[in-house]
């Protein structure tokens, strides 16, 4: 039968015998492929350690081989560069894949008309696909377009991976693209499975081993208690005290390269403070900016990249390294500075302009007054034009109003972090409060855990989290 052929190919692909699990996984992904039916949908879940990378890389490898085709998507720049990284095949950004800007000089993006014929769409870390966000792309909820534009195409369906353990996207309960009703309510039918046994090997890893009890709480609902973490006999997690993190650090960086080091808070301004530290402390950098420094985008930019072939727009999120100062200089009571960038997830450099004020905000309220005044301030070379729409024609085609916002990117949230991988990842546990503790501490936790490859540091946290 072909469906033995295609399940047989699949288990040579793999680097070990898989499990009962696995094995079960992979006649329901047979199925799936062989199917005839195109308005189905492959849900894949799967937990930290349980091998949902292996098998996956084995399923693009069996499609390559048999000449069938496939794309692989992430929700943002570091996601795809992770997933290419370990499938062995080109990942893209959703947005960089459904859809098309309408103009040259109209910074909006509509759903591009999906060419694709009789492709698997194969989507990584889906708890971060929300259906509310930025309104200048197509109807601004992702999670419909991306499967509006995936099955308009012939004979092309979809399968959605992620891990449910991981934080929701920003201000949504849960992630929509990991609930199978959800899933069922755009009139698609809707194959689930979820692997959830952990590998030997991977249970060899402390980080793993240790994220896995996390995951087992939130599974349970025992998250009024603080977790207990397990450090004996690990060698890839320790816990360290605020005065041992600067050597730490220093260390991290020499041995591995600090765009292979992250600092992940539980919020802004902890993240704010850290890198200031970090900067002074650990780098000695003095200068408010220098080149070689890495920093975040912090919110989408469409100006910059528009003389850039293949590059659409510039991601909230993406991590940039400056390679050249070029111009300081002050307009609108503000300051900003003329740089070049490196991208550290595409293979870009580009020159753009900074706005300084915003790297120092350490709130978002801080950053939307930031925001209001530079507007405002723009606005004023404008008010001789009488008609409001070409009036903001023109302010949005203002250099310094679309100066790209950052952060420096040594310590970041656990939302900016998550999607990525990092080498060495160090957690700061934050000020808890006296109530007891909840769910979405606990799926922050396990997504900040699961970030680290090789080395995990646990900082500044409390006693009575280790066993």
């Amino acid at each position: 039968m072909l469906s033995d052929f295609l399940e047989k190919k699949i288990v040579e692909q793999l680097p070990y015998t898989p499990t009962e699990e696995q094995a079960e996984l992979i006649v329901q992904l047979s199925k799936f492929l062989l199917s005839q039916q195109n308005d189905e949908l492959f849900l894949l879940t799967g937990y930290a350690g349980t091998g949902k990378t292996s098998l996956v890389s084995a399923l693009i490898r069996v499609m390559a081989e048999l000449k069938q085709k496939t794309l692989l998507l992430a929700p943002t720049g570091r996601a795809a560069k992770v997933f290419s990284a370990y499938s062995g095949q080109s990942a893209f950004t959703i947005h960089k894949k459904i859809f098309r800007q309408k103009s040259a000089v109209d910074f909006r993006f509509e759903l591009a008309e999906n060419l694709y014929k009789h492709t698997l769409f194969i989507v990584d870390e889906a708890s971060m696909i929300a259906n509310s966000g930025d309104s200048a792309f197509g109807t601004g909820r992702l999670l419909d377009d991306l499967i509006s534009f995936v099955y308009s195409g012939e004979g092309c369906r979809l399968l959605l991976m992620g891990d449910s353990a991981q934080l929701p996207p920003v201000g949504q309960a849960y992630s929509p693209a990991l609930e199978k009703d959800n899933l069922e309510g755009y009139s698609l039918s809707v194959s689930e499975f979820c692997l959830t046994q952990v590998l030997r090997q991977s249970r060899e890893s402390g980080i793993l081993h240790n994220a896995t009890l996390i995951r087992r709480l939130i599974q349970n609902g025992q998250i009024a208690a603080k977790p207990k973490f397990e450090l004996q006999d690990f060698a890839d997690i320790q816990k360290i005290s605020g005065a041992e993190l600067i050597d730490t650090l220093n260390q991290s960086y020499n041995r591995v390269g600090e765009e292979n080091c992250i600092v992940i808070t539980r919020s802004n301004k902890r993240a704010a403070l850290y890198n200031k530290g970090i900067r002074a402390q650990v780098m000695q950098k003095e200068d408010e900016i220098t080149n070689g420094d890495l920093l975040m985008i912090t919110k989408n930019n469409y100006f910059w990249a528009k003389d850039y072939e293949n590059l659409d727009f510039i991601a909230n999120g993406d991590i940039v390294e400056i390679t050249r100062i070029r111009r300081y200089h002050s307009m609108y009571n503000m300051r900003f500075v003329d740089v070049s960038l490196r991208f550290l997830d595409y293979e870009y450099e580009l020159d753009a302009r900074l706005l300084l004020d915003a790297l120092h905000a350490e709130t978002p309220a801080e950053l939307e007054a930031i925001n209001k005044k530079l507007f405002e301030q723009v606005s004023e070379d404008y008010a001789d034009i009488g008609n409001r729409r070409e009036r903001m024609k023109q302010i949005r085609q203002n250099e310094y109003y679309n100066a790209l916002q950052v952060k420096f990117a040594y310590a970041v949230t656990c939302h900016k972090a998550q999607g990525g991988q990092w080498n060495t990842v160090f957690i700061d546990q934050g000020y808890l409060p006296n109530n007891p503790l909840d769910e979405d501490f606990f799926h922050w936790l396990y997504t900040a855990l699961t970030r680290a490859s090789r080395q995990l540091y646990l900082v500044n946290f409390d006693n009575d989290f280790f066993r």
